[in-house]
């Protein structure tokens, strides 16, 4: 299989829309500096807690981890196909500056899909750390696809990818280059890769899919957050320059961070109202952000990452019973406040033309909206 066939099955994989039959945070390793979130619902099965992690699903996907020093990339790589005499192709490509390479693969009655990327390398030593994740189950279960897919794209090297596309999305849309393109604010522009509101979208659906899993299970509300963590990494690198021209232009002259978080929540409000019920029902952020559409979530989230990029911690909530989303931000003044994570949050409603603190009656009792805080990352 040529690396275009491999691309081919990948987009496959990534673009399925698949109702399949999720509490936990992402797994952080301080030793290596790497951080895995994995659909909810996986446990731990084996390792030694440092450098050996095996986890498996309800569905049987098994998702084994393991650093390797001293190796190059390829001798790893050779030696785990060889070892697993396995018979799916492979391909390496760079990801955000390191070298990594996918597998698919077919061994005895197994099939799924492998990383190997490089770690940061701390010692300077001649061959950085190498991370091997390999996600796999019973062949010919193809609603393991899904998740294989998910827990391999939830690896961050590094601190550098924590808050940028994930390698397996990264490899099945590389992002071409930079172009200026219009934002949905008359006049301004950013610097946006070509084929990010396309990758944006396929990684928002994927993901959607993987969270259908759960919807009504006991973990709904582990892998509702996980939904929107997943987003906000992928969407943070996206949106950089298009969060640094909306600041400037809301910021000239300077502001207070109330009053910029009023502008942003000003500007979000205007947005086309649009829902997909067939669908996701969430609008990628690049398109929100280019082309001013939206449902309720995309906005509060959009709003969000803004506002973390110009340095004011924010957050969103989101409700089942009421199918609404509302942003969240840590600024002082009088208005309606929310607790998540330990902060008492100023709430901002992003689909009526109200002023940030003010929330319909309607939506006032606490107890039936859940917070979606997202950590603070190098």
């Amino acid at each position: 299989m040529t690396d275009d066939n491999i691309m081919k099955r990948l987009l496959m994989l990534l673009l399925v829309r698949t109702i399949l039959p999720l509490y936990g945070e992402p797994l952080f390793s301080p030793a290596w500096g790497f951080k895995i979130d994995l659909p909810e619902g996986y446990e731990y099965t084996n390792g030694n807690g440092r450098d050996r992690f095996s986890f498996e699903s309800p569905e049987g996907a098994q998702f084994d981890l393991a650093v390797y020093s001293g190796r190059s990339l390829k001798d790893l790589v050779d030696d785990t196909v060889k070892r697993l005499k396995n018979r799916g192709e492979l391909s390496y490509f760079e990801y955000n500056g390191k070298n990594a390479a996918l597998v698919e693969l077919k061994f005895s009655n197994l099939e799924g899909w492998a990383l190997c990327v490089e770690l940061e390398n701390r010692e300077k030593a001649a061959n950085s750390p190498l991370l091997l994740a390999l996600s796999y189950g019973q062949a010919g279960n193809r609603n393991l696809d899904i998740l294989h897919m998910s827990a391999l794209d939830s690896v961050a090297p590094s601190g550098a990818e924590r808050r940028y596309p994930g390698p397996v999305i990264e490899f099945g849309y590389p992002r071409g280059e930079a172009k200026k393109t219009a934002l949905a604010l008359p006049g301004l522009e950013a610097w946006i890769r070509e084929h990010d509101a396309e990758a944006a979208q396929a990684l928002v659906d994927r993901e959607f899919a993987v969270l259908r899993r759960s919807l009504f299970a006991e973990n709904w509300q582990e892998a509702w957050i996980r939904f929107y963590r997943a987003i906000y990494r992928d969407s943070w690198d996206r949106l950089r320059d298009a969060a640094f021209q909306l600041e400037r232009n809301w910021n000239v002259p300077p502001v207070e961070n109330r009053d910029l978080a009023r502008k942003a929540l000003e500007w979000v409000q205007g947005f086309r109202y649009e829902r997909d019920l067939m669908g996701s029902d969430f609008v990628n952020l690049v398109s929100a952000v280019t082309e001013g559409r939206g449902d309720c979530d995309s906005r509060a989230l959009l709003w969000a990452i803004l506002l973390a990029q110009a340095d004011v911690p924010a957050a969103i909530m989101v409700s089942r019973e009421h199918s609404h989303a509302m942003g969240l931000a840590d600024l002082p003044g009088a208005g309606a406040r929310f607790e998540a994570g330990g902060t008492k949050w100023l709430v901002a409603e992003t689909t009526a033309a109200v002023d940030i603190g003010l929330i319909g009656k309607d939506f006032s009792d606490t107890e039936s909206w859940l917070g979606v805080v997202f950590g603070q990352e190098e």
